[in-house]
């Protein structure tokens, strides 16, 4: 006798369903986290609006045959004027300002710090931005992880010796970066719910691709040395940032409130920190380890959210 499909809604069903909620965050911030190591490894190569434009290229190759293969809806000219401005904000300024601190000396560790401050300023400009409600319990999480940030990038420095080697203007960078993914999330989250996210995504690259060109025509000499570590980083932040993490970004941010989406940031830090202690060999001192721990306890009291509780039958 022939199986049964399993109907939507049952014990299986929803055992799996519920799996994936927890899959999809892990992911999402492990993938955005080799980003900042990415970068690192692609920038002794290429200037960085250079690296970004030859980036977003590639990217807009591959979404091209997604747009060929899937039935994508385009939005209306108002929809796809909102997802570019949330491709300029997500992707132009975030990216920009990453991969310039980065070029600027400033430690990958330290500017995905820095960057990590965004749940806070997401959360200020979720409640007045889009009215969102944030409860005593994920104020407290927020707190948590920015005074979990705070002790690892208070490792990661050292003292002031190491905060010289890189510029003021890497940090302007790094700060530029955090408005831009800040303010994007929300812009994301209030204008582009409705926009099919294959659709989304392309025409916020070509956007970021505009602004990039821009900035690698007007400020950067546009040379490239073609090494193996610099086509190897780059297919890496092809296939599985650009694709696969932004993809999954978009979303989370369209799945969950604004504010839980942006506490995913806040365990991004840490993760960079073990793989640059795996890749870079990068040592991780007790003071960073119970950083990592604050930062994730503050995620969980953030995004877990109350089970309501079972109705008492008569």
């Amino acid at each position: 006798m022939a199986l049964e499909p399993d109907p939507a809604g049952s014990p299986v069903t929803t055992r799996y369903a519920r799996l994936g909620l927890y899959l999809v965050p892990v992911l999402f911030v492990w993938l955005w986290s080799t980003g900042f190591i990415g970068a690192k490894y692609g920038l002794p190569y290429a200037e960085p609006f250079t690296l970004l434009l030859y980036r977003m290229g590639c990217t807009l190759v591959l979404l091209l045959v997604l747009v060929w293969v899937l039935p994508v809806k385009w939005p209306s000219a108002k929809g796809a004027m909102h997802t570019a401005v949330t491709g300029l904000l997500v992707h132009g300024l975030y990216l920009g300002g990453v991969y310039y601190a980065i070029y600027g000396n400033m430690p990958s560790g330290v500017v995905s710090l820095i960057v990590g401050l965004q749940p806070l300023v997401m959360a200020v400009a979720a409640v007045l931005l889009l009215r969102e409600a944030i409860n005593l319990r994920q104020w407290a999480g927020l707190l948590l992880g920015l005074l979990g940030i705070g002790l690892v990038l208070l490792e990661k420095m050292g003292g002031s010796a190491q905060v010289d080697r890189f510029p003021g203007w890497a940090l302007l960078w790094a700060v530029i970066a955090l408005v831009g993914i800040s303010i994007g999330t929300v812009y994301q989250k209030r204008h582009g719910e409705s926009i099919d996210l294959v659709a989304g995504t392309f025409i916020q690259y070509c956007a970021a691709s505009v602004f990039f060109a821009i900035g690698a025509f007007a400020f950067e000499t546009r040379e490239v040395v073609w090494h193996m570590q610099l086509v190897l980083s780059m297919a890496w932040l092809v296939l599985g940032v650009s694709i696969g993490a932004i993809l999954l970004l978009m979303m989370l941010i369209r799945r969950g409130a604004a504010s839980q989406v942006a506490s995913l940031f806040y365990l991004v830090p840490p993760v960079t920190a073990l793989e640059a202690f795996i890749l870079f060999d990068e040592r991780l001192g007790l003071l960073a380890i119970a950083g990592g721990l604050v930062s994730v306890t503050g995620v969980a009291l953030v995004v877990i959210k109350n089970q309501p509780r079972p109705s008492a039958k008569a």
